[in-house]
């Protein structure tokens, strides 16, 4: 991945577990056809409830003096010389994050809560360049808050020794230091960086066609985690076989409290705590079924979020509604008919939620009100698959997305250059099935 970002990152995390601060550097290159004036940088935690302040910016060593905007969730950094196409700056910067100690805006993905602490966007990430010029927006309370490129990151963290500690990417090295401890990771390419801690956690593992699969739970849960880790080996080998290998060595899943069911992130999952207990229900719903479906949704995001990207506040539909997609794909592949059946039941009651309204689901996520984001995105989203399926006819449509997954691997997907490679693959006009069931 020539030319992607490098994010060099040292966190330490406060005794009291709701702060932390660090420095970070960047090594961004401009892969575009235009020379850049400035590079602009998103600090999430100040749109999350939480509080991110920067100090000590500099662009390739030299202090400067950035300005702020989206309620101080963008930092636009000016550079003395403009950046050429192909050419590297480096930008550093020192940061203090205060965390929300409640789950508040977006499903609590920012927070430090009930023992568990989880980082989710917890440094400046350099806006995506696009079309629009440099992408950068206020995120909804519901729907994912980022839209990144593939970057690598080499992450260092400093933390109270008794914290059990999961990441993106793989642990390189772990030293104990009296009551603190350091270990780092790395992590690329990837669109993010997550970190979650707690010092309950307790793993269980297994390895499997050169994957190491961790589940992390409280001890009191690992029926939980024993059953979350066995439905994202059988994800695997169904998203595996259809669209690309998994482009990593391992992947974890981690319990934490979000009021989401789950999140994804690289290389790792967030699943909500209250389906760990198997003998629960939410929504009227047992856990012990809703667990599978939700862990193997989260699995797919690990294609279509993270290896094929999107623009996850404009375009949900081509992360969320193709994840949903596949897990249905998913339950026919493993239990057949009846599984296939059962999941189509459930797709249909999400659009009924909303009367069945033939709302598109290529809206962003902001013009979704109330139910109608889940019902449409959630629901209509996967359904609509299904019809370009049987437009396609299903050798052509099974080959169009295994093209759609390896032809923007790493890159950033679009609804307009689906369209464009489903029509190669049909030899046919979609316009008015993409003007039915997706285009506002």
């Amino acid at each position: 991945m020539e030319g992607a970002t490098r994010y060099r990152i040292d966190y330490t995390i406060d005794a009291g577990l709701n702060s932390l601060h660090g420095e970070q550097a960047i090594l961004y290159t401009d892969r575009e056809n235009q020379a850049l004036q400035e590079v602009e940088l998103r600090l999430l935690p100040n749109v999350l409830n939480g509080r991110m302040q920067v100090s000590g910016l500099s662009v390739e060593g030299a202090p400067a003096q950035g300005s702020y905007a989206l309620d101080d969730s963008l930092l636009r950094v000016p550079l003395e010389q403009e950046l050429l196409p192909g050419q590297q700056v480096e930008l550093s910067l020192t940061f203090a994050i205060e965390l929300p100690t409640e789950l508040e805006s977006n499903y609590g993905i920012l927070a430090f809560y009930d023992g568990v602490l989880t980082l989710a966007h917890c440094y400046a990430m350099v806006a995506v360049f696009d079309d629009e010029g440099w992408n950068a927006e206020i995120p909804p309370d519901q729907g994912d808050p980022t839209y990144a490129d593939a970057s690598f990151f080499e992450v260092n963290v400093d933390a109270p020794e008794d914290l059990v500690l999961v990441a993106s990417g793989r642990e390189l090295s772990h030293e104990k230091l009296g009551d603190r401890q350091r270990v780092s990771f790395a992590a690329g390419p990837a669109r993010d960086f997550y970190l979650a801690a707690s010092p309950d956690y307790a793993s269980i593992s297994e390895t499997i066609a050169g994957i190491t699969f961790n589940s992390y739970a409280p001890a009191d849960d690992q029926a939980g985690a024993q059953a979350a880790l066995e439905y994202a080996v059988a994800a695997f080998k169904v998203f595996e076989a259809r669209y690309a290998p998994y482009p990593y060595t391992e992947f974890d899943l981690i319990a934490t409290p979000t009021y989401a069911l789950g999140i994804e992130y690289p290389g790792i999952v967030a699943i909500t705590d209250r389906l760990y207990n198997l003998n629960g229900s939410l929504s009227g719903i047992s856990n012990q079924v809703l667990i599978e479906s939700v862990i193997v949704h989260e699995a797919g995001h690990q294609w279509f979020y993270n290896l094929v990207g999107n623009d996850q506040l404009d375009e949900p539909w081509l992360d969320e509604s193709l994840a949903q997609f596949i897990t249905w794909q998913y339950f026919t592949d493993r239990y057949g008919e009846d599984g296939a059946n059962g999941f189509e039941a459930s797709l249909r009651e999400r659009w009924s939620r909303v009367d069945n309204q033939p709302i598109p689901i290529g809206l962003p996520v902001s013009e979704y009100a109330g139910a109608s984001y889940g019902a449409i995105v959630y629901g209509r989203g996967a359904l609509f698959f299904e019809a370009l399926r049987e437009q396609l006819g299903e050798p052509a449509f099974d080959d169009f997305l295994r093209a759609y997954t390896q032809e923007n691997s790493w890159g950033i997907g679009t609804g307009d250059e689906m369209q464009a490679l489903a029509e190669s693959y049909c030899d046919c006009d979609l316009a008015g099935l993409f003007a039915e069931w997706v285009n506002p």
